[in-house]
């Protein structure tokens, strides 16, 4: 078994996808912070100063304990206390459409340096083609 394992580990697309994994873990972090502390912040300043993380709505009470602020986003998930965090989700969404985006540049930039396939298959030579029809004749007589 373990043999096998190290087979499956051993072969490429295995490591290659490991090292996807690791480089998008990676992204991720770097369009999070694309997001959070340029995006965000410039359309919020569009806005009058909107800061989007900040908006929810209180679907429950607050448990009696809390001694935090009633409009800090995180202290009230941290405390347990049942939330509709839309500009959180909001902030998810265009961390989405980003990297969907860069994905797409990506991918349109490789298809465009991939060499293009002929249009149609050359046609075989002459002299191939008679090969083939001598062989042909030979092995219906023999």
């Amino acid at each position: 078994m373990f043999k096998e394992f190290r087979d499956f580990i051993n072969r490429g697309n295995v490591m290659d996808l490991a090292v996807a994994v690791i480089i998008g873990a990676a992204f991720g972090k770097i369009v999070t912070s694309l997001t959070d502390d340029i995006i965000m912040p410039i359309i919020g300043k569009a806005t009058g100063g909107l800061d989007f993380s900040s908006h929810f709505v209180t679907l429950g009470a607050v448990p009696a304990g809390y001694t935090g602020s009633l409009s800090d986003y995180a202290a009230l998930k941290k405390a347990g206390v049942p939330l509709l965090g839309w500009g959180e989700f909001l902030t998810q969404a265009v961390n989405f459409l980003i990297v969907a985006f860069i994905i797409f540049l990506l991918v349109r930039s490789i298809n465009k340096m991939a060499p293009k396939p002929d249009a149609a298959p050359a046609a075989e030579p002459a002299d191939i083609a008679l090969l083939r029809e001598i062989r042909d004749e030979l092995k219906k007589k023999g």
